[in-house]
């Protein structure tokens, strides 16, 4: 069974950049013809897809973002990571990963991780 695990800091202060790591068991993100994503939901926002990369190693970002976000990943830790750059408090957010097959949506959650951006 695939199971997905968010980690990193649930504090960072505005400006600073943000790391999460999604990892994950029971499958490889190498897997064929699957996508592995970053969603965050706010109370500004709602649900919002941040971007993915793919089993590949290509990546896809929602362009509201201008440019901040990046995901990179370590296939040999089978892990995926968000960084976030310039952080506002508009950033504040429970921070999702998750995967599947791209035009087929997210089968794959994690628990989500909150997020707060404070001084």
């Amino acid at each position: 069974q695939v199971r997905l695990q968010e980690s990193g800091p649930g504090l960072v202060k505005p400006s600073q950049t943000l790391s999460l790591t999604c990892t994950v068991s029971g499958g490889s993100i190498t897997t064929n013809l699957y996508y592995w994503s970053w969603i965050r939901q706010s109370p500004g926002k709602g649900l919002e897809w941040m971007g993915a990369i793919a089993f590949s190693g290509s990546t896809f970002y929602n362009p509201t973002l201008k440019s901040r976000a990046s995901i990179s990943r370590d296939t040999a830790k089978n892990q995926f990571t968000l960084q976030q750059s310039s952080l506002t408090p508009e950033d504040t957010a429970v921070y999702y990963c998750a995967g599947g097959i791209w035009h087929e949506g997210m089968e794959f959650w994690g628990q989500g991780t909150q997020v707060t951006v404070s001084s």
